[in-house]
């Protein structure tokens, strides 16, 4: 019989022997390649409701939902069943030559249920980033059928983030995506980012950042020519890039200007969509009227990857006649609408629903957004800012004149480290941002917990700098 001693043994030389494999053959994504290999892995090894646990058996609140995605948290077993039971009843089958399977077109109608697009039909992906790739693909196509093969130019925004694809890099508007990559970005044009906290002018009001942003997209428009601009890509808040909320009425001044010259919004509701704002979708929190959606993440929360496109009626109908002269529709992915991610997509918003998921987070928000407003006088916090289960802090060097820190010193990778160690995961962003945005079935107990730990990470990283400096 093994005694307690050797069982630890096997444990830590099993972890050691996992770390020198990542480090041998694992290529991270979205990770700093010479810090990692330095560093070293964290392997996360099981997850509980709104809890992970790493594989020496740490306990972690997961703050950021995975990557904002673990919408029902961690280990339910009602998805893991469906996925089970699909896989042993019919594991894949495509949805190429017209053919279906029984989950894909049971998550097509459960979405016709839950988006603001009357009668609108769901292409079925892996992810945000294809998704977003298809979406640049099909308003090119729609305007290829309806006799307007010019209008092809996207707008984005500085700050966005809209995938990783050669097509949606271009479209993200952070540098660190487009360095080195050699990029297609003639026919996209990034707008100011809607960030009033670092693009407003000293003196301006709120409404004045708006109005200046409106004039910026009149002169855009004006100057490519509405006949050459297909789309603008906006996310309802921008996630990867800051937790940037719009500034009050920056969508109804936008819009308009969209509508009359038939530029599409494509709605990338990748991070808000299925309850994060507080409502079922972002462009409702906030009053979008979007032509196309983007979904993906908490679609299934996770468990499983897929990605959803609703296409509107005006769209697929001229898509659907120029195809038919063509003989096919050129598109598509090997897993799309796999049977599996699909299932458990179904059953997942079908648990949303038994659940009240989007009522619990919506009445979670005040508590979550007070807490993190509790955080605002910390001496790091620069500027506080969020809504529903979404939050960032944006770190400073100074609150006065909102002067950031060096770039050499990752200050919000330091408070992300920093929390880590005190059991919260968080997310450092580009900007010196750091993000939150926990399972939607947090409860306030959890929610005190989180900002307890967060302070004490953020309290711990004060530290670190200023022994640093006194150094």
């Amino acid at each position: 019989m093994r005694s307690a001693v050797s069982t630890h043994w096997e444990s830590c030389n099993l972890n050691a022997s996992l770390e020198q494999q990542d480090l041998d053959h694992l290529f991270h994504p979205c990770t700093d390649l010479a810090g990692h290999s330095r560093a070293g892995p964290l392997i996360w090894s099981r997850g509980e409701g709104v809890y992970v646990y790493d594989s020496a058996g740490k306990q972690y609140l997961e703050g950021m939902a995975g990557l904002w995605c673990t919408a029902l948290g961690y280990g339910e077993k009602e998805l893991a069943r469906v996925a089970a039971e699909q896989m042993e009843t019919f594991c894949y089958g495509p949805l190429f030559a017209g053919k279906s399977n029984e989950p894909s077109i049971r998550l097509a109608a459960k979405l016709s249920e839950w988006v603001p697009i009357d009668g609108a039909r769901f292409l079925f992906g892996c992810s945000g980033s294809d998704a977003n790739d298809a979406q640049v693909k099909l308003v090119r196509y729609y305007f290829h059928a309806i006799g307007k093969p010019g209008k092809r130019k996207i707008l984005s925004r500085g700050n966005a983030y809209h995938g990783v694809t050669v097509a949606t890099a271009a479209l993200t508007g952070l540098p660190a995506f487009h360095k080195h990559f050699g990029l297609a970005m003639d026919e996209v044009i990034h707008l100011t980012s809607p960030h009033f906290y670092r693009q407003g002018r000293p003196g301006e009001s709120e409404s004045e950042f708006v109005e200046r942003l409106g004039q910026e997209l009149e002169q855009v428009i004006e100057r490519e020519g509405a006949d050459n601009i297909a789309a603008f890509f906006a996310e309802p808040l921008m996630g990867a890039g800051g937790v940037i909320l719009p500034p009050e009425g920056y969508f109804q001044r936008i819009q308009p200007l969209l509508e009359a010259n038939d530029i599409l919004l494509v709605d990338d509701e990748v991070v808000c969509a299925f309850g994060r704002t507080g409502q079922a979708f972002g462009c409702q929190t906030y009053g979008m009227r979007p032509a196309t959606m983007t979904m993906a993440k908490a679609l299934s929360s996770a468990y499983v990857p897929i990605s959803a496109v609703a296409v509107p009626p005006f769209m697929y109908e001229p898509i659907e006649k120029a195809a038919g002269e063509v003989g096919i529709f050129g598109h598509g992915l090997t897993y799309s609408g796999h049977p599996v991610a699909a299932a458990v997509a179904v059953r997942n918003l079908e648990l949303m629903e038994e659940r009240g998921l989007i009522n619990h987070a919506a009445a979670m928000a005040p508590a979550f957004q007070g807490a993190l407003q509790r955080l605002a006088d910390h001496p790091l916090v620069g500027h506080q800012r969020g809504i529903g289960l979404i939050g960032g802090l944006e770190l400073v060097a100074d609150k006065e004149s909102r002067q950031s820190f060096p770039a050499a010193e990752k200050m919000a990778f330091r408070v992300a480290a920093a929390c880590l160690e005190e059991g919260l995961v968080v997310r450092a962003l580009p900007g010196d941002i750091v993000a939150v945005c926990p399972p939607l079935i947090i409860d306030p107990a959890q929610i005190e917990e989180l900002a307890g730990k967060l302070e004490r990470g953020l309290d711990r990283a004060l530290k670190s700098v200023q022994a640093t400096r006194s150094a």
